[in-house]
């Protein structure tokens, strides 16, 4: 099964609350806003401001806030930054395999993975925003990541 991380999920939906900020917010504000923990949204926000999807601000009026507007980040983007490059298997784009001299597949994966990356790089998190708002409407929050109620989302 194809699943993403937690923190990949996470991350989305810090992005997604940041972008719904009028200034800057700091890790236990979006904590709250989110019903993500504290330390995973500021583990979160330190990846994702090492690849420059959000900016840290120090200082007494410190904080975050996004590096882009939510239609230039893709979905694809966000997972190479929280997970690394998006390989479905070990020998995709020439990586090493045990078993190449016996699989008689090396290769044949890239295709595959690319179409994938390709369907995750065309999705924006505005995009995400757009039809989670369609779905439940502007403003309601999503069950999956009340933590309150049945605990955090798995990953998507």
């Amino acid at each position: 099964m194809l699943r993403l991380s937690k923190l990949t999920d996470y991350a989305v939906v810090a992005l997604v609350r940041l972008a719904q900020q009028d200034e800057v917010t700091t890790s236990p504000a979006l904590s709250q806003a989110t019903g993500i923990p504290e330390p995973t949204v500021a583990k979160v926000l330190k990846i994702l401001a090492a690849d420059e999807l959000v900016i840290s601000l120090r200082g007494a009026r410190g904080g975050y806030r996004l590096a882009l507007p939510l239609n230039e980040i893709s979905v694809a983007r966000v997972i190479t930054a929280v997970d690394g490059p998006i390989s479905l298997t070990a020998c995709v784009d020439g990586g090493e395999c045990d078993a190449r001299t016996l699989c008689g597949l090396c290769g044949q994966w890239d295709a595959v993975n690319d179409a994938i990356r390709g369907a995750l790089s065309s999705i924006t998190l505005a995009d995400m925003q757009t039809r989670g708002q369609a779905v439940r409407g502007p403003g309601a929050a999503c069950a999956a990541h009340d933590i309150s109620a049945a605990g955090p989302a798995a990953a998507v």
